[in-house]
Formats: structure tokens, C-alpha cells, sequence
């Protein structure tokens, strides 16, 4: 195997897909490469993946190289340290499973395949019964030190979109985000709920082709343009106060409002939708299961098990809705189905010898008419 390429180098994955074009080797430093980084540097069209960290450690079962191998994309990773400092733009090459710069050899790493991916894959799923318990453990002391945040009502700033008694959309970019908007598509053209986007959610939103009504999170993934759709912005802070993304709002001309609040922006809309009044909350992209939870590490995901827990049954996936939801007759309907009906009846009767007699006396008797 011998690939050749524009490096691009990131630190951070979501944040590096923003400036990856087609054909460029991603450098990246992930350590259990989740599904959702994976399907964005696909969906770049990288080259190839090199990842200076285990993209599998054998944590959890991570999907993130099974995606990426799905997609055509080779990747090596294990590489280490030293192929972050290679040069972002510089023309590099990978031989067999070695990284090699103008200046000379970089690297060497494991490139991964199909059968090692399942192989690992399967020694993760016997170590998952761990992870979950210390999830839970981890889950049980951030309990103890933040259940003020899920026993107590939080102090919301004004928000224009009015929730009580209504549908609630919240969007995450996480995994299979896109098609579960497209397979809600008649539901939120029906129901009209109130659209939250979360983050890059809002983003997602928008290249759905909806326009989100509050854009809830720090800040850090969702683009400008989106920021500038004419959503309310509700930026969350960290609970000593500090707020990068108001500081981003603030250099990019906008105005929002701030809310200090632990765990995570999904945690924050889901709970805020609940806590003014929503009368079903629609997660779309949102995490949902032992592996999501997982996937964003264990100190950040515990307050969204129990944001779930709090919500109880108003909260759904956009899964179930897509499932559940049939969409309401459109007034256009009678007139399609009108029009569908008389297409046969109509090519029968082109078709008939009388039929074309009588339409060819028709067009004879208008010509002399005009």
C-alpha cells in the first residue's frame, strides 16, 4: 500500500472535518475512534486516516474503524506522537504501515483491516460488562455532587420559543443524525415542534433544510453560518462562570443569553425543554445507549442517564417516531390522486381509433375557428 497526500493535521477530529478537502490524509490524535468522527472524515473523502493514538484500545466496541474501513478508508493508527508534528499542508506518504515527510521517515503504525477490526471488536464486547459497571459508579458520584442540578428547577433565561404544551425537536450530531431527520420528515412538517439544535445540531438542521429556533451549547462545533440563522442563542457556561462560547458570540457580533449548568449541552436542552412545560421531546442523533454513553467518556456522559431518567416518558427517539407517527392527509392529496387516476383512462383512450378520429376533427374544427 502506497498513498501519497496533502496532510491535514487536528488534535481534535471535529474540529479538523472543517477544513479537510477531498483527497487529503487526515492526522489526527483519537484515541477508540467513535462512529460520528468517522462518518465526518469519510464523508470529507479523505485519502487515507492516521491516527497518532488506538483509534482501538479494546475499551468498549467502538465503530469508528469498522466506518472508515466500510468507506474505503485505509487508516493506521498507533502511529504516536511525532506525526502530530507534521507540517499542516505538506505533502506526505504512507508505504505499507510507515508515514514518510520531505524531510524524511515520521512513523510507523498499525494499519488496520477488516478482520483485525472484528477481531478486536469482539475482545471489546468481553470487556464491556466492566465499563458499563464503573459507568455506572462514576454515574452514582456525579449523582451525589450534582443532584441539586436534576431535583431543582433551573434558572432559565427568557427564551422566544414558547414550549409549554408543545412538541420539542432536539437535534444532536451524533450517530445516524441525518437519517433520522429524513425519516421524520413528515412529522415535523406536520407537527411544527419547537426546533432546538444542539450545538452542531444546528447545523444539521439546516442542511435538512429546517431552521432551528434555539441553538443551545458552548459553542465549539456549530458553524458561523448557523449562528447567524436567526436563532435565539443560549450559550452554556461552565458553573464557575467561564464561557468560551459567549467570548466567540461576543467576537462574532452576536448576542446571546448565558446558563451555567453541568454535564452536557444535550443534557441542558432536553432538561430545560421538560422543564417549560414540553409536551413530547424528540431526541434526534442523541445518545441513547450503553455504547453512546461510552463513546463521549464516562465523566461526561453520567448526567445524561440521569437527564433521561428525570424526564421519564415524554422523552422518545426520533426512531420510534419514524415508526410510530403516520403523516396526516395534505389537501393536495384528492387532486394527486385525481390526476394519477386519469392518466390511464387517458392513454386508453389515445389509444382507441375512434378516440384519434374524434381528437383529429377537434384539432381541424379549432384551425378553422382561430
Amino acid at each position: 500500500m502506497t498513498i501519497s497526500g496533502t496532510a491535514r493535521v487536528g488534535a481534535k477530529t471535529k474540529d479538523l472535518v472543517k477544513k479537510l478537502q477531498p483527497g487529503d490524509i487526515a492526522v489526527i490524535s483519537h484515541k477508540d475512534l467513535d462512529e460520528v468522527a468517522a462518518k465526518s472524515l469519510a464523508a470529507a473523502r479523505v485519502r487515507a486516516v492516521i491516527d497518532a493514538a488506538s483509534a482501538m484500545t479494546g475499551r468498549y466496541p467502538n465503530q469508528g474503524p469498522r466506518v472508515l474501513l466500510a468507506e474505503g478508508v485505509p487508516m493506521i493508527d498507533e502511529a504516536g506522537p511525532n506525526v502530530m508534528d507534521i507540517t499542516d499542508g505538506e505533502t506526505i506518504t504512507i508505504k505499507d504501515n510507515e508515514i514518510f515527510a520531505k524531510s524524511g521517515w515520521v512513523a510507523a503504525g498499525r494499519v488496520l483491516s477488516s478482520t483485525q477490526v472484528d477481531e478486536l471488536l469482539t475482545q471489546a464486547r468481553a470487556n464491556l460488562a466492566g465499563e458499563v459497571e464503573a459507568f455506572f459508579d462514576n454515574t452514582l458520584a456525579f449523582a451525589a455532587k450534582e443532584k441539586r442540578y436534576f431535583t431543582e428547577d433551573m434558572q432559565i433565561p427568557p427564551l422566544h420559543p414558547q414550549m409549554q404544551g408543545k412538541h420539542v425537536l432536539v437535534v444532536v450530531r451524533g450517530a445516524s443524525y441525518k437519517e433520522d431527520l429524513r425519516a421524520i420528515d413528515s412529522y415535523i412538517r406536520d407537527i411544527h415542534p419547537v426546533l432546538i439544535g444542539v450545538d452542531g445540531g444546528a447545523d444539521a438542521l439546516i442542511e435538512a433544510g429546517y431552521t432551528p429556533e434555539l441553538i443551545v451549547g458552548d459553542m465549539d462545533s456549530v458553524s458561523d453560518q448557523a449562528l447567524r440563522c436567526g436563532a435565539q442563542l443560549l450559550v452554556q457556561a461552565y458553573m464557575d462562570g467561564r464561557s468560551p462560547g459567549a467570548k466567540r458570540l461576543e467576537e462574532l457580533g452576536l448576542a446571546g443569553e448565558v446558563i451555567s449548568a453541568p454535564g452536557t449541552s444535550e443534557d441542558l436542552a432536553l432538561l430545560m425543554a421538560y422543564q417549560l412545560g414540553a409536551e413530547l421531546i424528540v431526541a434526534v442523533g442523541a445518545h441513547s445507549n450503553e455504547v453512546d454513553f461510552l463513546e463521549k467518556g464516562r465523566s461526561g456522559m453520567s448526567s445524561t442517564l440521569l437527564a433521561r431518567m428525570k424526564i421519564g416518558s415524554i422523552l422518545v427517539d426520533a426512531k420510534g417516531v419514524s415508526k410510530l407517527y403516520n403523516s396526516a392527509p395534505r389537501s393536495l392529496y384528492p387532486f394527486q390522486v385525481a390526476v394519477a387516476a386519469l392518466i390511464p383512462i387517458l392513454l386508453v383512450g389515445l389509444l382507441s381509433a375512434d378516440t384519434r378520429h374524434w381528437f383529429n376533427l377537434l384539432v381541424v374544427w379549432l384551425g378553422n375557428l382561430l
